[in-house]
């Protein structure tokens, strides 16, 4: 936290193309913790500001942007806009218009989370409803989507947490978003995992954010030809794969970050805008939430950034601008 100082700066020149944002409220993501400390593929100069996500509104706009107007809500388009501000001039074609019906920590926690699970439960394995899904890291901002977004496809979720002092609150927790199994890391290894089995079919997708151990764990109960995604590696470990499940079950081992995706679909608007679209209608019908919030003002941020880095987070600090 001693590499942040909050400072007041000037509003920079309204061009052209340009944007005048008031943020309403930014997350702290734990890519943003790591782009700080440099371990991300992305660094940014510096001196910078924090924060890839998050909402705003639109005060003004120059004379060639036509389609935005002063009013709407507006989210960054890709990474690293900086977001831990209270007001910016950015570039019309960083930013993505969202509707401003939606609660607003459901826009501020939008594009980069319920977009990973939206794109790891389609791009992967065709999944149909009754069909299953297993992942670890459950309680995660993206474990908390993909739980919603497959229950609203009727996809069965079994969800992998770690053991911990509060477990039957999670477990509750979890249950209430929609999840059908919520288990242990230890319960994994337990020959009653097959009861699960009796009334759900083996997943044929696997979505990884841990590695080491719990990967291998979790790829065991995955069916033949079944696809194990990694978009995190909070153990900090290398993802280890039986030599057998390669050549006796052909497993595939796939990686998905949604960076790369906006990247590659730059030119293909249709694509995001359905996604968007999709999650919109998900959150207007009270079938995807926000994930478990701390809503802290700006100038509590170092509070809000230590918060963020302990163990066993079960809420996302919300910078409120």
């Amino acid at each position: 936290a001693s590499l942040f100082r909050l400072k007041d700066l000037e509003v920079a020149e309204l061009g052209d193309s340009d944007v005048l944002v008031k943020m309403l409220a930014a997350p702290i993501n734990p890519a943003d913790i790591n782009m700080i400390q440099g371990t991300y593929a992305i660094l940014s100069p510096l001196p910078a500001v924090g924060g890839n996500e998050g909402v705003g509104e639109v005060l003004e706009v120059g004379r060639r942007v036509a389609a935005l107007k002063p009013g709407d809500w507006v989210i960054p388009a890709g990474t690293g806009l900086g977001t831990w501000r209270t007001q910016g001039v950015f570039p019309d074609e960083t930013l993505l218009k969202v509707p401003s019906d939606i609660p607003v920590l459901c826009a501020a926690t939008l594009s980069v989370n319920p977009c990973t699970a939206y794109r790891m439960l389609t791009d992967f394995e065709t999944l149909a409803p009754g069909d299953s899904v297993i992942q670890n890291a459950a309680n995660s901002g993206v474990g908390q989507a993909v739980i919603q977004i497959a229950k609203a496809s009727g996809i069965k979720t079994i969800n992998v947490v770690r053991d911990r002092p509060d477990l039957p609150k999670l477990v509750e927790r979890l249950m209430a978003l929609g999840a059908d199994h919520v288990i242990t890391e230890e319960m994994l290894r337990k020959p009653e995992m097959k009861d699960i089995f009796k009334s759900i079919p083996k997943p044929r997708l696997a979505l990884n954010c841990v590695g080491g151990k719990s990967t291998t764990e979790m790829l065991r109960h995955l069916q033949p030809k079944g696809t194990v995604v990694t978009y995190g590696g909070m153990a900090k470990q290398p993802v280890m794969v039986p030599v057998s499940a390669f050549i006796f079950r052909d497993l595939r081992l796939r990686g998905f970050w949604m960076t790369q995706w906006k990247k590659d679909h730059a030119q293909d608007q249709k694509s995001l805008a359905s996604m968007m679209d999709a999650l919109c209608q998900l959150i207007r019908r009270g079938q995807l939430a926000a994930p478990a919030c701390t809503e802290v003002p700006l100038q509590d941020y170092k509070a809000a950034l230590e918060a963020s880095m302990k163990p066993f987070t079960s809420s996302k600090q919300i910078l409120l601008l």
